[in-house]
């Protein structure tokens, strides 16, 4: 499985080492001190706390939240200061840039910083002080914001989390993990944050903001073997820290814009298959506008998680499929770029995950040349082949995982040749039709039997043929 990853990043031009000039840097760079700011605000004594997947060590973003007063909540979210240590043209940088993020394969990770940064130097790890660039919100009590603020500071995390834990705690069905039990602050912190959290989203959902829930599942190893897909669902830690995620990177293109300078946006266009989004929702007795309507769609699919929710990933899956991918584009001063659809919101950049995504990182670099008084440090001819570039590397990137993913369900299937499965389309194009079956939750090929079907129908599939080393699983529809 690891030769076969490697191979998978090989074949769609991604690095997955690191050049022996970055190496040499890196290991240069383990004791070196970080870039003085020339006004760095002191936080480090405020109850910082990260929320994470339990083995993640490239921690980018901390959160702090506190009553200001008159119906308020003052919330801070902290920024790894990824740009300190991983100066621009670097040989570091150069490998971040070719990549442009990290890929998470079942079989390895291919970092996009070299693991003395990411996993220690600038990642905010616990009790650790670190510099960060901070965006802070004030946020009224239904969700709504009544300012913001966008600085650098020195801060400290005061508790690393795992979502799996904190989200069964905040539901009642846990007890309280590591710091949370131990420090009264640590607990109020958490509970604060996931009612501002829970804010947000109400506002975003209002909006039309989709509440999509797609199935992904990960392999779970017995030692070196392989022994099961198991689905990774949506938890309330996840979505907390997601929606303080999503203000953040609003408030971080909103600076930019109010500064006079271009940003990396992300945009998610209006879904061209609108017509297809239709039919399905016809299909189960519902109809919606001719014309793409977020809100409409929202309230669709909370009718349908209501009605069905065993199936509401398979429909979330569909949909997905129809709308499209999300793509960086360059926003000029005084300009305008297509909003995020799926977000429903039309001021959104990546800036919260420097360690993972290189999108962010530039981010980051304009967001302190402003606040630092610097000359712009991207000309734009430069950012919008950088926008490209990263739409580009991202999907290559989202392949290789989704190739290894295959390889590792070839492997799982391989000694169910000819059972039968209950599945749904997934894609369907010129270049063939997906088909993802329920159990194990994995996407094959359907090689025969396709005529006529399109993404969003429930059909069965008979398995025919698996390839581990290709990541080929191949499908027909049997005959009654």
């Amino acid at each position: 499985m690891k030769a076969i990853a490697r191979r998978a990043m090989m074949e769609r031009g991604l690095l997955p080492d690191f050049s022996p000039a970055a190496e040499a840097e890196a290991r240069r760079l383990e004791d070196a001190p970080p870039e003085q700011a020339p006004s760095l605000r002191d936080l480090r004594d405020e109850t910082w706390v990260s929320i994470d997947n339990d083995d993640s060590r490239d921690l980018d973003q901390l959160s702090v939240a506190e009553p200001a007063g008159a119906g308020l909540t003052r919330l801070r979210v902290a920024i790894a200061d990824v740009d300190s240590l991983v100066a621009r043209g670097s040989a570091i940088d150069a490998h971040a840039r070719h990549n442009t993020t990290s890929v998470y394969t079942a079989a390895r990770i291919f970092p996009m910083l070299p693991a003395e940064l990411s996993n220690d130097r600038t990642s905010l790890g616990e009790d650790e002080e670190r510099p960060a660039i901070v965006i802070e919100m004030l946020l009224r009590d239904d969700g709504s914001m009544e300012g913001s603020e966008v600085y650098r500071a020195k801060v400290v995390n005061r508790a690393k989390l795992a979502y799996n834990a904190v989200s069964a705690w905040l539901e009642g069905g846990g007890p309280p993990p590591g710091r949370i039990a131990s420090s009264v602050e640590v607990a109020g912190q958490i509970r604060l944050q996931d009612r501002v959290a829970q804010a947000l989203r109400t506002v975003r959902h209002r909006q039309g903001a989709l509440s999509l829930e797609t199935i992904e599942p990960h392999a779970v190893f017995d030692g070196e073997a392989l022994a099961d897909l198991r689905v990774e669902a949506k938890n309330r830690a996840r979505e907390l820290i997601e929606d303080l995620m999503i203000a953040a990177n609003g408030v971080t293109a909103r600076f930019l814009e109010a500064r006079g300078l271009p940003a990396l946006r992300r945009v998610l266009r209006s879904p061209e298959r609108w017509d297809r989004i239709e039919q399905i929702a016809a299909n189960l007795g519902e109809r919606l506008p001719p014309d793409p309507d977020a809100a409409a769609l929202e309230g669709f699919l909370g009718k349908r998680r209501a009605i069905a929710p065993e199936r509401f990933p398979d429909l979330s899956l569909a949909i997905v499929k129809l709308m499209g991918r999300g793509e960086y584009e360059v926003e000029l001063p005084g300009g305008a770029v297509p909003g995020h659809f799926g977000l429903a919101i039309q001021d959104y950049t990546h800036s919260t995950a420097p360690n993972r995504r290189y999108p962010d990182l530039v981010t980051q670099r304009l967001v302190k040349a402003s606040l630092d008084g610097r000359q712009e440090p991207y000309p734009i001819e430069e950012l919008r082949e950088l926008a490209r570039h990263c739409t580009e590397q991202e999907d290559n990137a989202n392949k290789v995982e989704r190739r290894v993913r295959k390889s590792a369900a070839a492997l799982l299937l391989e000694s169910r040749i000819g059972e039968r499965f209950e599945g749904i389309v997934s894609g369907a194009s010129e270049k063939g039709t997906w088909v993802r079956i329920f159990s194990p939750p994995v996407e094959g090929k359907l090689v025969r039997g396709f005529s006529g079907l399109d993404v969003g129908e429930r059909i069965t599939v008979q398995l025919v043929e698996t390839n581990v080393e290709q990541g080929f699983i191949d499908f027909i529809r049997p005959k009654a």
